[in-house]
């Protein structure tokens, strides 16, 4: 049967289509979800479980007690006011405290206020730290924990904005859900209450219409900008990755003269970026318009009806006063409703995709209670391994290699025949889909990923470098490491008396990725950080067809010597790096076609030796 083109496709099988997109109410309503979900998963920070905890809690519970009397205070805080305003006026003498202790009374509320509130932030200043700090670790740690697909699939620019985004959201939604949006909500209360209690039904109607009003206008045309702001961080995100993608690859930029090809690049992101962020501004124009001709048409309604009951005689001068006090005291918090409910919405939307990294599932996981890997002697076995990146294309297709604990063996081939793809499998970058890697017998699948990491050593074809000192790049090959180690690592190395050579020696700066230093001796620096591990296990990844033949005869010298005692296995494009290997594996297809010496394998005059005398006629054209 086959299928019909997607240009042809019949009405109805469009008009389907077009009825499975999801409506604005069901974005709203997954948004909502994905909001609970993330205040569902935010809550056991700020309320964790466990006596080593019990801290969290205790502040927790204290910072909300002293919410609820600040508020508490905050709403006595007007009746003082009156109260002193009447005595002054005479028309309701106060004979216990007077006019003056009226004030003062007035003045020790306000200070108690704003004292409670600022010992409320002080107490949970630790919670909400302690919060955002183990969030950021354990994304941090699950982004390490996820597989080498996942990365090279992701990118870093994009990556790390989303996890800066969420990071600043957990600390704002803290902030601001608790100790904003609640406290509002609970003087909201207090305040109709003593409205109506003091006054008239009549008053606690009003501010109830107008707060009422007001929320309702908020939330619609903030859930409007919310949109406008998911734009806007979509700008933001793709232009912070086209500026890392571009820093990252500097040398390439000028190279081929791209400068204005990579800043129109960048410009026409930020033109996105520029286009939502004014849209953004015009409407939060708008809504501070539409708050403030709210709040202020209730405020006056509020304030001609206590100026009324003055001039009636029903209310004095401080009531009248007391009225607009509260109303001043409601509306202050109320118009910074809009941007504390746009802020927290964004919040959940940066938190939610911080939680949707964190829900990626991990490709290549321990088994619950897996061993360490324990090497006996490092005898590396491929039995009958399968595997393809994409299961469409298959890359290995049955191959069977056996490496003997302390034997060199290399594996070459053409490009695509599956050699870099047995280190990554090696490794554990990715799980085999058919067969088993063993190492000393023990299946790489059922131990742990650290154990088997510490046993294996790898020298890249590129040898990546942080941007640090050459001694913290080859300490970093043994966590700990004296400094005598890493002297006798750089001498096996061969890069010792160079690094003396330089004016600030160890503690010279390598620059991002290394770029400070030349191939092979970055490539040295490699070689000392794997030799500072001492793994028993090598795996040179053609780690000198990048280099030049002096400096590759030099650096083969220093791996031959790092090799020494160890099991090793080398992938390599150019035979001559490999002639000297115990045996010589050769893969073709996804298989292994030919397997042997270095001189056995030409005197069989198969596969490989097409490919040694090919490769020498090129040199010898080179020459």
């Amino acid at each position: 049967m086959t299928r019909q083109p997607a240009a042809h496709a019949p009405a109805s099988q469009s008009l389907s289509h077009q009825s499975q997109q999801p409506t604005a109410a069901q974005i709203a309503a997954e948004e909502r979800r994905s909001g609970m979900r993330t205040i569902r998963r935010v809550w056991p920070y700020i309320w964790p479980e466990g006596e080593k905890f019990s801290w969290v809690r205790r502040r927790v519970v204290i910072a909300m007690a002293l919410l609820i009397a600040s508020k508490l205070i905050a709403v006595v805080t007007p009746i003082f006011y009156k109260r002193a305003v009447d005595a002054l006026s005479g028309e309701v003498p106060d004979l216990a405290l007077g006019a003056v202790g009226l004030t003062l009374a007035y003045g020790m509320t306000r200070i108690a206020t704003v004292g409670f509130a600022q010992m409320r932030d002080g107490i949970f200043a630790r919670v909400g730290q302690r919060a955002l700090r183990s969030l950021a670790l354990e994304t941090f740690q699950h982004i390490h924990r996820l597989s080498m697909r996942y990365h090279i699939t992701r990118k870093t620019g994009g990556l790390s904005r989303i996890i800066e985004r969420g990071v600043k959201g957990v600390e704002f939604l803290l902030r601001f859900l608790l100790f904003s949006i609640g406290p509002l909500a609970l003087e909201l209360v207090l305040v109709g209450v003593v409205l109506a209690w003091l006054f008239d039904i009549w008053y606690l109607v009003v501010v109830a219409v107008v707060v009422g009003l007001y929320i309702w206008f908020t939330f619609k045309v903030t859930e409007w900008r919310v949109k406008l702001r998911r734009q806007m961080n979509e700008q933001d995100t793709d232009a912070n990755q086209k500026a890392i993608d571009s820093l990252l690859n500097f040398e390439t930029v000028k190279y081929f003269g791209a400068e204005a090809r990579e800043a129109a690049r960048y410009d026409r992101a930020m033109e996105g970026y520029q286009s939502a962020a004014i849209k953004t501004a015009t409407s939060l124009a708008w809504l501070n318009f539409g708050q403030s001709f709210i709040i202020t048409t209730g405020l006056i309604i509020v304030m001609v009806m206590a100026a009324v009951g003055v001039q009636n005689g029903a209310l004095t001068v401080g009531d009248f006063v007391m009225v607009n006090a509260y109303m001043i005291q409601i509306t202050m918090p109320l118009n910074f409703l809009g941007t504390v409910y746009r802020e927290i919405r964004q919040a959940l939307v940066d938190m939610a995709e911080m939680f949707d990294l964190l829900e990626q599932p991990e490709e290549v996981s321990d088994k619950p209670d897996a061993p360490a890997l324990a090497v006996r002697g490092g005898a590396v076995n491929l039995e009958n391994v399968t595997f393809g990146y994409d299961p469409a294309r298959p890359i290995l297709k049955g191959v069977s290699v056996n490496v003997a604990a302390g034997e060199s063996v290399a594996l070459v081939g053409p490009s695509g025949s599956g050699k870099s793809t047995i280190g990554r499998l090696l490794f554990r970058f990715y799980d085999v889909t058919g067969g088993a890697v063993k190492i000393d017998g023990q299946d790489v699948r059922d131990v742990t990923q650290v154990s088997l990491h510490q046993s294996i050593g790898v020298v890249p074809q590129d040898t990546v470098l942080f941007n640090d000192t050459i001694r913290y790049n080859i300490a970093y090959g043994r966590d700990g490491a004296s400094q005598d180690e890493i002297v006798a690592a750089a001498k096996a190395a061969q890069i010792h008396d160079f690094i003396l050579s330089l004016p600030e020696g160890y503690d010279t700066a390598v620059g991002e990725r290394g770029l400070k230093l030349s191939g092979g001796e970055k490539q040295r620096v490699g070689i000392a950080r794997t030799l500072l591990k001492n793994p028993p296990i090598l795996l040179l990844d053609e780690a000198t067809s990048a280099l030049d033949t002096e400096t590759e005869a030099s650096i083969q010298e220093a791996l031959k010597r790092a090799g020494e005692g160890r099991t090793v296995l080398t992938i390599a494009h150019r035979l001559s790096t490999i002639a000297d290997a115990d045996r010589i594996v050769v893969l073709e297809n996804g298989l292994v076609v030919e397997e042997g010496t270095h001189d056995a394998l030409l005197e069989r005059g198969g596969r490989y030796a097409t490919l040694w005398y090919r490769q020498q006629a090129e040199d010898a054209e080179a020459a």
